[in-house]
């Protein structure tokens, strides 16, 4: 399987980055082909700007716009990695699907309406929060944040989404429960 993993942390000691390390020695292990873009680390321009619109209607695409593309193209399956903060995308994250997601690559529409572009190809997303678990099963947060990602978002692409993970009061929980956490993630990166 081609595996595309997408993440985006400013911290490279974060707990999100002990995920992506999880993630692919998961894959890895199991002679999955895998790709990884660290946003910060490609200082991915996460601000759609007046050229990226020119470039979707002419077909002339901003280089790392296409380049991610191709990425998405060639793979089977996504994992995005990043943090939920202020219960939403962080803004690097939502630029990366703000510019890639684009008209044309990842949806149209004909006469009948919607056509999801990328149908076929599976995605895994697995977030962290500083949020206590109870607080957002309460509130419904969880169920907000799956409407607009995975069906607002990936879905209406046409992504299968396989599963999507949130880890939460990342910063307050116990070294056990963290370690609990990458043993969730290796478990579901077995099944894939």
């Amino acid at each position: 399987m081609k595996c595309l993993v997408v993440y985006s942390h400013p911290n490279p000691k974060s707990f999100n980055h002990a995920i992506l390390e999880t993630v692919t020695e998961g894959l890895k292990s199991r002679r999955h082909e895998v790709v990884v873009r660290d946003l910060y680390d490609l200082s991915f321009d996460p601000v759609l700007k007046p050229v990226d619109f020119e470039g979707i209607q002419s077909g002339n695409l901003p280089a790392d716009i296409k380049a991610e593309q191709e990425l998405i193209t060639w793979a089977d399956t996504l994992v995005l990695i990043h943090p939920i903060w202020w219960t939403g995308l962080p803004a690097m994250f939502k630029g990366y699907i703000d510019r890639v997601f684009c008209y044309g690559f990842a949806y149209t529409f004909d006469a009948k309406g919607l056509v999801p572009k990328l149908k076929g190809k599976k995605v895994l997303i697995i977030n962290t929060q500083g949020t206590p678990k109870d607080a957002y099963e309460a509130s419904g947060m969880f169920d907000a944040m799956k409407m607009t990602s995975d069906a607002g978002i990936y879905k209406f692409c046409g992504l299968d989404v396989i599963e999507h993970v949130f880890l939460p009061a990342v910063p307050m929980v116990k070294d056990e429960v963290r370690k609990g956490y990458l043993e969730q993630i290796k478990e579901i990166i077995g099944k894939l």
